[in-house]
């Protein structure tokens, strides 16, 4: 990664938050219009220049604006943005939603697929070693801009059909640990502006993955903690199993 000032760093902090709010390229204009940052117009316009030379942003043939480059949504990831934990009242809610249906583990891990969907307004992922799988939200992913078109979401329908495709992801992380995949880190295949955050868990009697599928402008700051939940609410559920 390039040493980047502290300016730079907050320019592009806030224009990757206010990319992941509204789905479109942001503009120098926008980002001192909406934001409190510490420079002109002129000078936030020439450091976004540099950034988009470093490859921390693109520009995108429709605007003048620029978006957030997988390298530096991974940036953003691991050492700009703030967690926000679930509060207890939502990790109740949530452990009550399943907790009838802690006997049966399909039955389980289907409904908190479709929870953790609901939850984040993705598409949700669970895995057992047996070779199950769960998903849940396919009909959150038309809500989001980046499926509008049609190709994106065909490649990524098509993707999720050949389930052993996920194996290769899967193989990338240790148990407990939050792994967020996206540009080069997927399969040839999922070319696109596709994100995949998910998380190993380990029951009495099965091994497996959840987690959840959408773009690259997830909003890490509440899906990582979410998904890191679920994984631990099948652990904690399962020791009844």
């Amino acid at each position: 990664m390039h040493d980047l000032t502290q300016r730079q760093i907050e320019i592009l902090k806030t224009l990757i938050e206010e990319y992941i709010e509204t789905a479109e390229p942001v503009g120098s204009e926008t980002l001192e219009k909406k934001h409190s940052l510490s420079a002109s117009p002129a000078t936030i316009r020439n450091e976004m220049v540099r950034l988009t030379d470093l490859g921390y942003l693109k520009k995108t043939h429709v605007s003048s604006g620029r978006v957030p480059t997988p390298q530096a949504m991974k940036f953003y990831v691991n050492q700009l943005m703030k967690e926000k934990e679930l509060s207890v009242a939502e990790e109740v809610a949530l452990k009550e939603k399943v907790w009838d249906l802690r006997d049966k583990e399909n039955d389980f891990l289907r409904e908190l697929t479709r929870s953790l969907a609901e939850k984040t307004k993705t598409l949700a992922v669970a895995t057992t070693d047996e070779g199950d799988f769960f998903f849940s939200g396919y009909a959150n992913i038309l809500d989001m801009p980046e499926f509008y078109d049609i190709d994106f979401t065909k490649n990524l329908l098509d993707a999720i059909d050949k389930c052993e495709m996920f194996s290769l992801f899967f193989d990338k992380a240790t148990e407990e640990e939050i792994q967020v995949l996206m540009g080069e880190d997927l399969a040839p295949s999922l070319k696109g502006p596709y994100s995949f955050v998910y998380r190993k868990y380990k029951t009495p009697h099965h091994k497996g993955e959840i987690g959840v599928i959408g773009p690259t402008r997830l909003n890490y700051t509440y899906v990582i903690p979410t998904v890191r939940y679920f994984g631990s609410l099948i652990e904690e559920i399962s020791r009844g199993w």
